[in-house]
């Protein structure tokens, strides 16, 4: 890529480099890793590229619906917005797409992502929002920039310890998530 993307709420396609296994002819731990999938939606292209790692994916998938949709702690929508966030920073443009999408559904509240869209870590928001944003900015950072101070401001805005630690796990979550599909494929233009 050239420059920095453009990043929109409209979700693109994602056109893996690897094949994804065909599910007729899945090995029985690749249909067992498949039995649950990512907020229990459709088996995506990105998943059957995954399944290639069947052991991983048996981890990855729970782990990453324990993260996102798990209750108490952040509330989704700022769950959302740490993902968004660090794949911002990170150039994902199918990840910021879908979770930025997300947080605008559970919101119902499209002037966050226009300013993330717009501004990144300088975006003007509403002060927990700007104080989650750039933790999760800092936190995306490599390497990691984040310190007690950011863990400061998250709690001079009310967040407590389970919703730190859930902005934490959130945000590292697609660190790694966007790392991922960037290597294994790319957006469809």
């Amino acid at each position: 890529m050239t420059g920095r993307p453009t990043f929109t709420t409209e979700i693109p396609t994602w056109t893996p480099r690897v094949r994804p296994i065909d599910p007729e002819r899945a090995t029985p731990a690749q249909a067992e890793a498949l039995k649950e999938t990512p907020s229990n939606m459709a088996v995506s292209d990105y998943v059957l590229v995954l399944a290639h790692d069947p052991e991983t994916l048996v981890e990855r998938t729970p782990l990453f619906n324990g993260v996102m949709y798990a209750r108490g702690g952040l509330s989704r929508a700022e769950r959302e917005l740490g993902a968004a966030a660090a794949s911002v920073l990170n150039e994902c443009v199918y990840c910021t797409a879908v979770h930025a999408s997300r947080y605008n559904q559970l919101t119902k509240d499209e002037e966050v992502m226009r300013r993330l869209f717009a501004d990144g870590a300088a975006a003007d928001l509403p002060p927990r929002a700007a104080a989650i944003l750039r933790f999760a900015w800092r936190l995306s950072q490599t390497p990691p920039q984040a310190d007690a101070g950011d863990i400061e401001a998250l709690r001079a805005q009310g967040l407590d310890e389970a919703e730190i630690l859930d902005l934490v796990l959130s945000t590292a979550l697609f660190g790694w998530a966007n790392r991922l599909m960037h290597t294994l494929g790319e957006p469809a233009a």
